[in-house]
């Protein structure tokens, strides 16, 4: 991997648009490369991207440097890119955007060198055409309703609703994220799936009925005909649906920059007992040896050979112990890890943000909203255990009140993030 080093110049222009920065790159040429330490790339002649790691990585996360990371593109709400879509209303009491706009070499005038103000070392991205870079998006515009449904009392409460789920998040970000390093790599966007009939982003969040939603893009897509006719196993095994990062560059910042994002979440200890129950309380060969193992030799004393060999019969306390282990024996899943961490939403600007609690609701005005054909509904039933009941508010209190109100507040304070940043209300009253 080689350390990009860029000399740019910086223009600013100060109008009642806002403030504009033009950064100006040195030809591919003139850049000197250093092989930065510690770092294994496999870098054949044919591959478009590099697979590099560091040697220095602990945790077994892959780490992008300048080659594999992408400009936060300018993510405008692209609801209002659909055919006869909604228009994108402007919110003028806000900030205008930052916008830093990287020009190249050839393309410089009089104008920018006479401009010049002083030279930084930095890693950037080169590109021969101009990025648009949103350093602070405009998370806070959503398009307005199409005309004829802007009197309707359902349709303007559910969109004020994502008005407000927006800003929530949004602020919540603002007050507990850093947004000095507003770079997406392939790994922000290794869960988000794409429909390109209908220019969706949707980010999966597991048991939050992520297997209906692809059920859903499937047939958007002209791959299946009804979503009752989709296996479970097809829809995630099949590999039908294309996930973003399998994308080169250009192709994840168009899909940034131009399609619907969206993702839907749970309220997080509900999501974490959905979880369990399917994971450990039913036959499974995969959780069950690699989770399940582990977990039963470290916190359960006088553990039977059967179970140790087996890892079946997990109980819902010992699987609080290993969550909350900061040395777990076996690392997390992304069944039970935050939403703050699967879909990146301080770093993403998705349009839509809707709740597993009114899936129903939000599923429809969402399909309503990309102008999906009006025979397709979200599909209502379950996909797995269809004979258990669903996990509940009442069915997660009765597996949480199994733990100590001090296991309870450290559970509360794993999701906290996710609590403030959709949110949710405090589960139990004693916590603080």
């Amino acid at each position: 991997m080689m350390k990009l080093t860029c000399m740019f110049s910086f223009i600013l222009l100060f109008g009642a648009a806002g403030l504009v920065v033009f950064i100006h790159l040195q030809d591919p040429e003139e850049i000197v490369h250093q092989q930065t330490p510690g770092l294994r790339c496999n870098m054949g002649s044919q591959q478009s991207k590099h697979d590099c790691t560091s040697s220095n990585n602990q945790d077994g996360k892959i780490l992008l440097y300048a080659a594999d990371e992408f400009p936060v593109v300018n993510q405008r709400p692209s609801l209002h890119s659909m055919q006869n879509g909604p228009v994108q209303e402007q919110d003028t009491s806000r900030k205008q955007n930052i916008v830093v706009v990287i020009k190249d070499h050839s393309k410089k005038n009089a104008e920018a060198n006479s401009a010049r103000t002083h030279k930084r070392k930095r890693k950037f991205v080169i590109k021969k055409n101009p990025i648009l870079i949103a350093v602070n998006g405009s998370f806070h515009n959503l398009p307005m309703l199409k005309s004829e449904y802007r009197n309707d009392i359902k349709w303007k409460s559910l969109y004020q609703t994502q008005r407000e789920r927006k800003r929530i998040m949004r602020d919540t970000c603002l007050k507990y994220k850093s947004d000095n390093k507003r770079i997406i790599t392939p790994y922000h966007v290794s869960r988000i799936f794409v429909e390109d009939k209908y220019r969706i982003l949707y980010c999966e969040v597991p048991k939050a009925g992520c297997s209906n939603w692809k059920r859903v893009l499937m047939v958007l897509n002209g791959l299946a005909s009804s979503t009752k006719v989709i296996q479970h196993n097809t829809v995630h095994y099949g590999n039908y649906l294309k996930r973003l990062d399998g994308f080169d560059r250009k192709g994840i910042n168009h899909r940034l920059s131009t399609y619907t994002k969206m993702l839907f979440v749970r309220e997080p200890f509900e999501k974490l007992v959905s979880a369990f129950r399917d994971k450990f309380e039913h036959p499974n060969n995969y959780y069950h040896p690699v989770f399940g193992r582990p977990i039963i030799s470290r916190y359960r004393v006088n553990a039977t050979k059967e179970a140790l060999r087996t890892g079946s019969g997990v109980k819902f306390k010992e699987f609080i112990q290993y969550l909350l282990d900061v040395h777990r024996p076996v690392g997390m899943d992304i069944h039970w890890d935050h939403v703050n961490k699967l879909c990146s939403p301080c770093l993403i600007d998705y349009d839509f943000i809707g709740k597993f609690e009114t899936m129903q609701e939000d599923a429809n005005f969402f399909l309503h909203l990309i102008n999906a054909p009006q025979n397709l509904t979200f599909p209502r039933f379950k996909d797995r255990h269809s004979d258990e009941e669903r996990t509940t508010t009442q069915i997660t209190q009765q597996y949480f009140t199994q733990l100590s109100p001090s296991q309870r507040q450290r559970s509360y304070d794993f999701y906290y993030m996710d609590y403030l940043m959709f949110n949710y209300s405090k589960p139990f009253e004693d916590l603080y």
